[in-house]
């Protein structure tokens, strides 16, 4: 494992970019998916409390609800599972920025102590819409809070990557100082456990391309990584870059949950499918 600061990380970052590749983001919830996305060329490793339920067969939205503590667990995953696994990729820890049982400053202390090298806003209450949205914003429990766990790492000096949903967070969490925009544009579909119901390629393609104009606006730099929604695969991903300017994308239901639920699925069909005579 390697321990890299946040200058070092941008370095590598401009790296990929100059050698005309995009950059790839990948979520490890098991220590093998970090081990074959670090060989499979990701850039950086993503360890959400979210990527644990992912791999038991859970949908990856058990990671919003009380089924535990998620700094907690993605601590755990990256000290157990992921960073004595992982070579050369930093590897970033979502943090629960909302979470008011902590000293989020003493946390993120933590989190570098950990070995990780960044920190992302996972769980995250963008992904929480009606009224139950606006009672979290308004008993101290709103994404404003992840704003505030974002600003106070950038001013710690650690890497830092967010989501976003909307223009005007994407903006905040650029002038709040994250290094790269995670544009979410809501669950990953595709799989067993996928979302059924998404927008379309083409309102996905506008929502990314709002978000990433705002957070420009603040800061011309900032990388922009497209994630979610219809944007679960590789030709899915070409078609955002065609049509906007973007560095690249983040996956993590796409990169391990479902490689695996096809890969686990078709083998086992071969070996039920072989007859008792060997033919």
């Amino acid at each position: 494992m390697k321990q890299y600061t946040r200058s070092e990380i941008l370095s590598r970052l401009h790296q990929k970019l100059d050698s005309g590749k995009i950059i790839v983001a990948a979520g490890a919830g098991t220590g093998i998916s970090a081990k074959f996305e670090e060989e499979g060329g990701a850039d950086l490793l993503l360890v959400f409390n979210s990527g644990s339920y992912r791999m038991h067969g859970l949908g990856s939205l058990s990671g919003l609800l009380a089924y535990g503590d998620a700094n907690a667990i993605a601590i755990e995953m990256g000290e157990r599972q992921i960073l004595p696994i992982v070579n050369e990729v930093p590897v970033i820890c979502s943090v629960n920025g909302t979470d008011p049982t902590r000293v989020m400053r003493k946390f993120l202390e933590k989190v570098i102590e950990t070995g990780f090298s960044g920190v992302n806003n996972f769980p995250t209450v963008g992904l929480i819409d009606g009224n139950f949205r606006a009672a979290l914003e308004e008993t101290g429990m709103g994404y404003y809070k992840e704003v505030e766990m974002i600003a106070d790492a950038h001013e710690m000096g650690i890497f830092t990557m967010a989501y976003a949903f909307t223009a005007e967070e994407a903006a905040s969490m650029a002038a709040a100082g994250c290094d790269v925009l995670l544009a979410h544009v809501g669950l990953t579909s595709g799989g067993s456990i996928g979302a059924k119901n998404t927008m379309s390629l083409d309102q996905a393609i506008d929502l990314t391309d709002a978000m990433a104009t705002a957070a420009r606006s603040i800061n011309p730099d900032i990388f922009i990584l497209a994630h979610g929604g219809p944007i679960s695969n590789p030709q899915d991903v070409r078609s955002v870059l065609k049509r906007i300017k973007i560095h690249g994308f983040v996956g993590a239901s796409s990169m391990e949950r479902i490689p695996v639920e096809k890969g686990i699925r078709g083998i086992t069909a071969e070996f039920a499918a072989i007859q008792l005579d060997g033919n």
